[in-house]
């Protein structure tokens, strides 16, 4: 097991599946507010609520090409690459959601997909010398199937919960929908 901290505790285990989130840069609002005391479950789902209700900041991942690209990116990272199983995920405007399990260490994962995909976005908005992703992420490792089944079905829900498509096999940027698609995301077998 892994440990390390910045901000916040960031734990891993190579033969362990783990939930993670990142956002944009600046995607949060600047007066946002959690209740005293919350446990880390009940912050995140207060981060993620202001995430899909936000009006104000950067949502550059509503733009096709750019969620087209990052979708690619996880997909050849699991498939080409061999990073890790990519298990389920979704492109949000302004954040994204994965469940994998590793076949390397997560802070190297993360920090390969989160680069390579700020550097090809920015060069797609020709603009240079702009953060893209937040630096820190949230992560979780998976305890059990039970748990496993929670965080795919979140994942996979969110951009019904946000409003973004009336069913989560509509979402294009998202694996829910692609076991029509043959997706590699669907073709999976889940942890025990």
């Amino acid at each position: 097991m892994t440990y390390y901290r910045r901000r916040l505790p960031h734990l891993s285990h190579d033969d362990q599946p783990v939930f993670l989130t990142w956002r944009l840069h600046g995607s949060l609002p600047t007066n946002r507010c959690f209740p005293p005391a919350s446990t880390s479950g009940k912050a995140f789902a207060a981060l993620d609520r202001l995430l899909d209700e936000a009006t104000a900041g950067p949502f550059y991942l509503r733009q096709p090409r750019i969620a087209n690209m990052v979708v690619e990116v996880l997909l050849h990272n699991a498939e080409a690459l061999g990073r890790y199983e990519l298990q389920a995920f979704v492109v949000m405007p302004n954040h994204l959601h994965l469940l994998i399990a590793p076949l390397m260490p997560v802070p190297q994962i993360t920090k390969r997909l989160k680069s390579y995909t700020a550097k090809l976005a920015n060069e797609m908005m020709l603009q240079t010398g702009h953060s893209f992703w937040q630096e820190e992420g949230y992560d979780h490792l998976v305890r059990n199937r039970d748990e496993w089944d929670r965080i795919k079905r979140y994942i996979e829900l969110n951009p019904v919960r946000a409003g973004l498509a009336r069913a989560a096999e509509d979402y294009l940027w998202s694996s829910a929908g692609w076991a029509t698609r043959r997706s590699p995301a669907d073709q999976r077998s889940a942890p025990p």
